[in-house]
């Protein structure tokens, strides 16, 4: 349930309010909005009367929320959540891009690639020390020299970082030496990993899984929110379809699908979604066209050797022009790109 107090109502009658809830034994959580303040309910098993609140001076309605995830729907909070990583907004009117290779390989490999997605725009370096892969004889990362390496690389780059934690003891390590907690779309239902990530103080950035509905990918971040950090990204990053001519189906409906039921941001991840180098372009205008928040972006200087997912990494150079694109696109969506 959501308490809607009045524009005009007092901190004192917001607090009796939270006091009535609390003396339910339900949890409060108190909303401060631009017009006025709300206040979230959970922990009610069954139907909780709204006539026992909407009688407390101040309140304005207490409104029942239909959604099975409450704290991330549009009736919880109807205004946009912007997340805050390092210094980086996303969700506001700024356009974010997240770029970098699919692993760090070295330092070198690393620091060059985070110099030329920087000075092309790039707000945010992405780049994987733990990499879950469909093959057990595949790379799997460099583990904890991985994210030292980024850490490095930020010091010297001066671009947050955002890097995946496959379990809960990666979350620590995560924590450690980045800005901002990626779960993947193989993990997006690793329930334990979820709770440790929300009671994490760092940002968390949330990919739908292979074949996850826009309900399950929200009852995900759900569990996030739940354990007390309301600082989630979601990522749309393609399913699994019956199509072979792309890895996966990037489903940019669910862009504006996902913006009508949350007011958490999502990004778009034109890489992963198609596995091709050359539609990653395109789909990327595409998903800016569709209203993401931002794009998430795979670059290698050296594809052909790239120990992850080379061919779906896009060279400096078109990142580069794929930033200039994405300038001319974003006013048309009212919409900033920083960087540079």
């Amino acid at each position: 349930m959501l308490v809607v107090m009045k524009k005009d109502a007092t901190p004192d009658q917001v607090q009796r309010v939270v006091q009535t809830i609390q003396s339910m034994g339900l949890v409060a959580h108190t909303i401060p909005g631009a017009q006025r303040v709300a206040i979230g309910i959970t922990g009610n098993k069954g139907s909780l009367d709204p006539n026992a609140l909407e009688c407390l001076d101040g309140v304005l309605e207490a409104i029942r929320v239909s959604k099975p995830f409450k704290q991330v729907s549009r009736e919880w909070r109807a205004e946009d959540s912007v997340v805050n990583v390092a210094g980086v907004p996303i969700g506001g009117r700024e356009l974010v891009v997240i770029a970098g290779p699919c692993a760090v390989e070295s330092y070198e490999q690393c620091v060059t690639i985070a110099r030329a997605v920087k000075a092309a725009g790039a707000t945010l370096l992405r780049g994987g020390a733990f990499k879950p892969r469909t093959s057990p004889y595949s790379f799997q990362g460099l583990g904890l020299e991985g994210l030292e390496i980024l850490a490095r690389v930020r010091q010297d780059v001066g671009l947050p970082i955002v890097t995946e934690a496959l379990d809960p003891e990666g979350v620590g390590l995560v924590e450690r030496h980045a800005d901002m907690i990626q779960i993947g779309a193989r993990n997006m239902q690793n329930f334990s990993l979820l709770k440790r990530a929300g009671k994490s103080k760092l940002p968390v950035l949330l990919k739908r899984g292979m074949s996850a509905t826009i309900d399950e990918l929200l009852l995900a971040a759900e569990y996030v929110v739940s354990e007390g950090n309301p600082n989630v990204v979601l990522c749309e990053r393609g399913v699994r379809t019956f199509a072979d001519h792309t890895r996966n189906t990037l489903d940019l409906s669910a862009v504006p699908a996902v913006k009508n039921l949350s007011h958490l941001p999502i990004v778009a991840d034109p890489s992963h979604g198609t596995g091709r180098r050359d539609n990653v372009v395109p789909m990327a205008l595409a998903s800016v066209a569709a209203g993401a928040d931002g794009l998430i972006i795979e670059v290698h200087h050296k594809p052909e050797t790239a120990l992850s997912d080379g061919h779906q990494a896009i060279l400096p150079d078109a990142f580069a022009s794929l930033m200039e694109q994405v300038r001319r696109l974003a006013p048309v969506m009212h919409r900033d790109v920083g960087g540079k």
